[in-house]
């Protein structure tokens, strides 16, 4: 069956489609738990029922703040069956965060988990917020992986045996064009901000991505991207929902667990952020692993060194390595590499425009600019967002009146289409009149063989203005000073863009996705004096 061939328009309509056309084959394998896909739509029918009971109406926002487990999956989908909108929670969450975007999304129902790991997320949210008082819209909190009061089991048990009917009727009249689910941003310029997205663009965006990544039946999906983002969720289960894949939730990221995993169970398909590869190829017993199964990767969202993709591709033996771009506000997927670019393009660039969504890169004026000259990066097409919720002033000022997002990533495009990020426009620093921008700069000092991760900031000072600031992982067995790697910098790059200052530091802050938290670097400038730290 081709995709021209399938006709769901709604996530119900393609989980229909998936347990009838896969029935008792697995779809998820989470540790001693094997759950089939029929049995997988059974529980979303059954968490649909109790979402009913609980008074969940069309339209109605559901959140999920919990790591990924299996239980996850049926919670979201029966949100999608029952016609509410899913709202994930970031797991890294204090209790008033959590609780901003369940008061701001006007959640009526939270599935969250009993403790884990030390955390007990219901535990966190009652002692920051008052939930009747801050919350009244929350009428019911639910527990995975606990017992007694408030607990998944009695949730799914409070249902109606009869729901059937409810829940069809409630399936049939949703459209590709209702919503799916509302992302919250990270807030990197204030409060979150909710990213509204339908049924029909998630699924058309991530049907181009499975198609361009060659994911597929039989293949064994480890998922160490977390759920609550677009990269775990829409790139992760549901691409293997639509695709027939076997999802393997990884709940906590461990390399040695990864190891293990990917040997044990087979492993085909495993994305990450470039530290996870870099730490699998210079693990000191990556050869008690066999590793020979592992087919595709997807990497991004930091810097990567051309030799990455050559050892990923030569010593851990993947047949392709995708790098992309996109944005929660475009469905997490604007653009992306091909299976058959070379090493060099998959690790400097974000591949070209997906089918069917236009991407240009623009000047102030919103004028395409020359190829191969940097401005700001424009999206344009399906895949863009319906909105922020309930923020038309912000909507505006994301969305032009020609319907291009303007992504406030600066990039450059070359004569062939494919797009390379610099930076972030609020990343950029000015060194003595010069725009400087780090990503550019970190690319650059990838090719010293002494370095094996890099962040740049750019922190103040006297005379410049701005200078940069970099940090460095050194590779294993090396041994880099501060010193000789501003010299080497000086000797390699124009001078405003050499980082004037570097610390040697054992890893980066990161997030959940892989993403350096470059506030927590400016933090630790600000504490640090003179001109070279290690």
């Amino acid at each position: 069956m081709t995709r021209a061939d399938i006709e769901w328009g709604t996530i119900p309509q393609l989980l229909r489609h998936a347990a009838a056309t896969r029935g008792d084959a697995p779809a998820i394998f989470d540790g001693p738990t094997v759950v089939s896909w029929t049995e997988l739509e059974r529980v979303a029918r059954r968490a649909a029922a109790a979402y009913i009971a609980a008074g969940v109406q069309v339209g109605d926002r559901v959140a999920i703040w919990a790591p990924n487990v299996w239980e996850w999956i049926p919670a979201a989908l029966g949100i999608h069956l029952a016609g509410g909108v899913l709202v994930p929670l970031n797991t890294r969450y204090k209790g008033v965060e959590a609780g901003y975007i369940l008061q701001r999304s006007h959640a009526r129902v939270l599935v969250t988990m009993g403790e884990f790991l030390g955390t007990d997320y219901a535990g966190l949210l009652d002692a920051a917020v008052d939930r009747e008082q801050d919350l009244p819209d929350l009428g019911a909190v639910v527990r995975l992986r606990t017992a007694g009061p408030e607990s998944w089991d009695e949730f799914l048990d409070s249902g109606a045996i009869d729901a059937d009917a409810e829940i069809d009727a409630r399936v049939a009249a949703l459209t590709a064009d209702d919503l799916s689910d509302i992302l919250f941003t990270s807030g990197t310029t204030g409060n979150p901000k909710g990213v509204m997205e339908t049924h029909g663009a998630t699924l058309r965006a991530f049907q181009a991505w499975s198609d361009v990544v060659g994911l597929r039946a039989g293949d064994r999906y480890l998922i160490v991207n977390p759920f609550f983002h677009a990269f775990g969720y829409k790139a992760g289960w549901l691409s293997a929902l639509m695709t027939g894949a076997t999802i393997h939730p990884q709940a906590v990221f461990d390399v040695d667990q990864v190891l293990e995993r990917v040997s044990a169970e087979q492993i085909t398909m495993l994305p990450g952020p470039p530290t996870l590869f870099h730490t699998i190829l210079d693990h000191p017993r990556r050869a008690e692993y066999d590793l020979s199964s592992l087919r595709l990767a997807v990497t991004g969202a930091a810097a990567i060194p051309v030799e990455l993709i050559t050892r990923m591709r030569d010593e851990l033996t993947f047949e392709t390595i995708i790098t992309g771009y996109g944005l929660t506000e475009a469905s997490g997927i604007a653009t992306m590499c091909r299976y058959d670019d070379d090493p060099e393009t998959i690790a400097t660039t974000s591949g070209r425009a997906i089918p069917d969504v236009e991407v240009l890169v623009v000047d102030d004026a919103g004028n395409e600019v020359p190829r191969g000259e940097a401005g700001e990066v424009v999206i344009r097409g399906y895949n863009v967002m319906r909105g922020y919720f309930e923020d038309p002033e912000e909507t505006a000022a994301a969305i032009d009146p020609d319907g291009w997002l303007h992504s406030g990533d600066i990039g450059i495009m070359d004569e062939r289409g494919y797009l390379r990020i610099t930076d972030r426009t609020k990343d950029m620093f000015i060194v003595g009149g010069f725009n400087a921008y780090p990503a550019e700069i970190e690319n650059l000092m990838l090719g010293n063989d002494a370095i094996a991760q890099v962040a740049v900031i750019g922190v103040p000072d006297d005379r410049m203005g701005e200078v940069g600031m970099a940090f460095v992982v050194p590779r294993p067995g090396a041994s880099p000073t501060p010193a000789e790697i501003v010299a080497w910098c000086r000797d390699t790059m124009a001078n405003f863009k050499a980082p004037r200052r570097v610390v040697i530091v054992d890893e980066l802050p990161l997030n959940a996705t892989g993403k350096v938290l470059k506030f927590q670097l400016r933090e630790l400038a600000s504490r640090l004096a003179g001109p070279l730290r290690g």
